[in-house]
C-alpha cells in the first residue's frame, strides 16, 4: 500500500529543457516522475491534433480531475513525485487543488531560442508557446502566498549544478549529484510523444553547454517573437540567476529612494513601469546624445518654473532644428498625466527630456530622423540631491567648460561628456562636485550647477557665456535683489571662490546649496553663511506659494 507522496510541479513552455530536467530529477532515489500526466485531458478540452493523438487518447487517462486526483496526487513509494507539466496543458475545468497542493516551480526559455526549432511536429503560435499561462500560473501562486521559483534554462546550461543546487535549496529538498547526468536512451517513464520530440534528449547524458553561436532567425516568426519576450522578461525578473550562477551579473543594488521602484515613466506617448521604460537603439538620444532635457521639481501639487522650463525646452530643440516636435500643450498633459499616475504632489523631481527621435537607420545624420521626436518624463521621488543644511564641498577639475566656439551652452542638450569628465574628478577626490572653469581660467559653473559667491556683502555669479544659464540660478538672481543685495555678474577668478565668505550653487534638483570647502580651503568659518540662509528661505518660499497647478490635485 503507497503513502502519501510529496508532488514537485515543474511548469514550462515546450523546448525548454523540461525533458533533461525531467531526467535529472528522476536519477535522485527518493523521487518518482510523471511526464505530463495532463497531456490527454488538454487534447480532449482544446481539441487540439497530434500525429499521436489516437494513440495518447486510447492510453492515457482523459479526466483532469481524475488525473489531478488519482495520479498526480495518488500514493506513491518514493518521498517526492516529479509532475512535468506543459503550461498550456492546464486548461479550465480543472480542480483548483492542482495549483494549492505541493511544491511548484516554473522553467523559463528565451523565444529565441525556442522558436527556431519549435515547428518540426507542431506549427509555433502564441497559444502553443504558453508564455502568458506561465504568468498567469506565477500569479496565481503568487496570490496563494507562494510565489514560486524560476529557473531560466540558460542558467542550467551554463552551470548545471550551481543552478540545480539553487532550485532545490528554494523547493527546500536536498540537491544529490546524481542529477548532473543520466544514461542515453529513452526512458519508462516517456510519454508516448517521444518519438516525435525527445530525439535530441535521448542522445544526451547530462545537460549540454548552449551553442557558442546561434543560428539565423528565421523573420517568418519575427512577429512571434515579439509577443513572447515580454512575458519572457516577465518571469527572467523573478529568477535568482545571482545565487544560481557564482561568477555572475552583479547584485540588484538598492535604490537611493526604495519607493522609485514601482514608478511610472512617460515614453514616446505612453506611461509605462520602470523596467520597461525604454526607448530605441535607433534614437537619437543612443545614436549620438542627440536630445535636450529640462529639470523641474514639484512643491505642494504645483510645478514650479514650468513655462520658463518648457521655453528653454523649445529653445533648445529650435537651436538643434529639431523637427515634428510636439506642442507646448502636449508637453504639458505628458507632464500631467505622469505626475498624476505616479501621485508625486511634492519632493518630487522631474527629468524631461525631448530626443530628435527614432532613425530609420543608423547614423549621424538627421536626414535619418522620420519618426517625429520621442518625449520621456521620467517623475521620482527626490529630496534635494546635496546637504543643504552642513554644506557641500567642491574640487576644481581640470576638464574644461566648453566654449561657444565648440558646442554653445545655452542649448540644453544631452551630449554632457564635458560635464561627466569633471564629475569623474570630483567622485575621485571625494568631492560632491567638481568647479569648471572656462578657456580663460576664470570659474564657470560646477560640472551640474550654477555658482554664487558672496564677498563683503556682494553677491557675485559669473556670466552665462561658458555655463548654462540656469533657471534656478534666474530664480536667485531676482531674489537677491528683491532681499536689496547687491549683485555683481562678471568673470571670478578661482582665488576670488577660494576666499570668499560664502558661496552656493543653484540647481533644479539641489536648489541653493551652501558650499563650505573648495579645494580644501575653508569658505568662511565652515558653516552655511547669513546670506546664503536668507536666499534659501526666499527661495523655498516663492517656490511653494508659485508655479502652475496640476489638473485636479486637492490639497489634503
Amino acid at each position: 500500500m503507497g503513502e502519501e507522496i510529496e508532488v514537485i510541479h515543474s511548469w514550462s513552455a515546450p523546448r525548454s529543457l523540461s525533458t533533461s530536467l525531467m531526467y535529472s530529477f528522476a536519477q535522485r532515489n527518493d523521487i518518482e516522475v510523471l511526464d505530463e500526466p495532463l497531456y490527454a485531458n488538454f487534447l480532449r478540452v482544446t481539441g487540439a491534433d497530434r500525429p499521436y493523438k489516437e494513440e495518447l487518447m486510447s492510453k492515457m487517462e482523459n479526466d483532469g480531475n481524475k488525473v489531478v486526483k488519482e495520479v498526480i496526487f495518488g500514493a506513491g513509494v518514493k518521498k517526492y513525485r516529479y509532475c512535468k507539466h506543459i503550461a498550456k496543458q492546464r486548461v479550465p475545468g480543472l480542480t483548483n487543488e492542482l495549483m494549492k497542493r505541493g511544491k511548484h516551480f516554473i522553467l523559463i526559455r528565451n523565444p529565441l531560442d525556442i522558436l527556431p526549432s519549435f515547428d518540426k511536429v507542431v506549427p509555433p503560435s502564441f497559444l502553443e508557446l504558453g508564455l502568458a499561462e506561465l504568468v498567469s500560473i506565477y500569479s496565481e501562486l503568487s496570490e496563494l502566498g507562494k510565489p514560486p521559483p524560476v529557473i531560466d534554462a540558460a542558467d542550467i546550461q551554463e552551470n548545471p549544478e550551481a543552478a540545480l543546487r539553487g532550485l532545490c535549496e528554494d523547493l527546500d529538498i536536498p540537491f544529490q549529484d546524481s542529477m548532473l547526468g543520466w544514461e542515453a536512451g529513452p526512458k519508462s517513464f516517456d510519454g508516448i510523444w517521444a518519438p516525435w520530440w525527445y530525439k535530441s534528449v535521448h542522445k544526451s547524458t547530462g545537460f549540454a553547454p548552449a551553442k557558442k553561436y546561434p543560428t539565423p532567425f528565421p523573420t517568418s516568426l519575427y512577429d512571434l517573437l515579439e509577443q513572447s519576450l515580454p512575458f519572457y522578461n516577465m518571469l527572467k525578473r523573478h529568477t535568482r540567476r545571482s545565487s544560481y550562477i557564482l561568477n555572475s551579473t552583479l547584485p540588484h543594488p538598492s535604490l537611493p529612494v526604495p519607493a522609485n521602484e514601482k514608478l511610472l515613466a512617460w515614453v514616446g506617448d505612453e506611461i509605462v513601469p520602470r523596467e520597461t521604460a525604454k526607448v530605441s537603439v535607433f534614437d537619437s538620444v543612443v545614436q549620438g546624445g542627440d536630445a535636450v532635457w529640462e529639470g523641474l521639481r514639484v512643491y505642494s501639487g504645483k510645478l514650479f518654473k514650468l513655462e520658463e522650463h518648457l521655453d528653454r525646452l523649445f529653445d533648445s530643440a529650435k537651436a538643434l532644428a529639431f523637427s515634428n516636435v510636439p506642442t507646448r500643450e502636449e508637453v504639458k498633459e505628458a507632464i500631467f498625466k505622469t505626475v498624476l499616475t505616479n501621485g508625486m504632489f511634492g519632493n518630487a523631481h522631474i527629468r524631461l527630456t525631448l530626443t530628435r527621435g527614432k532613425k530609420v537607420t543608423s547614423g549621424m545624420s538627421p536626414a535619418f530622423n522620420r519618426y517625429g521626436c520621442t518625449l520621456i518624463v521620467l517623475a521620482e521621488w527626490k529630496p534635494p540631491v546635496y546637504d543643504n543644511e552642513k554644506g557641500i564641498t567642491l574640487v576644481t577639475a581640470t576638464t574644461r567648460r566648453n566654449s561657444p566656439n565648440n558646442l554653445d551652452s545655452k542649448i540644453h542638450h544631452n551630449n554632457l561628456l564635458n560635464n561627466i569628465l569633471a564629475k569623474i574628478e570630483g567622485n575621485n577626490a571625494g568631492a560632491d562636485d567638481a568647479v569648471m572653469l572656462d578657456k580663460d581660467g576664470y570659474v564657470s559653473e560646477t560640472n551640474a550647477t550654477n555658482i554664487f559667491l558672496v564677498k563683503k556683502g556682494r553677491v557675485v555669479t559669473p556670466h552665462a557665456d561658458y555655463c548654462l544659464p540656469g533657471i534656478t540660478r534666474a530664480t536667485v538672481m531676482e531674489l537677491v535683489l528683491k532681499e536689496n543685495l547687491v549683485l555683481e555678474e562678471r568673470r571670478i577668478s578661482l582665488s576670488e571662490f577660494h576666499t570668499a565668505d560664502e558661496v552656493w550653487t543653484t540647481g533644479t534638483m539641489g536648489e541653493l546649496s551652501p558650499v563650505v570647502k573648495i579645494d580644501g580651503r575653508i569658505i568662511g568659518d565652515g558653516r552655511v553663511g547669513p546670506v546664503t540662509q536668507r536666499l534659501q528661505n526666499a527661495y523655498k518660499k516663492l517656490a511653494e506659494e508659485s508655479g502652475v497647478s496640476i489638473p485636479t490635485y486637492q490639497k489634503s
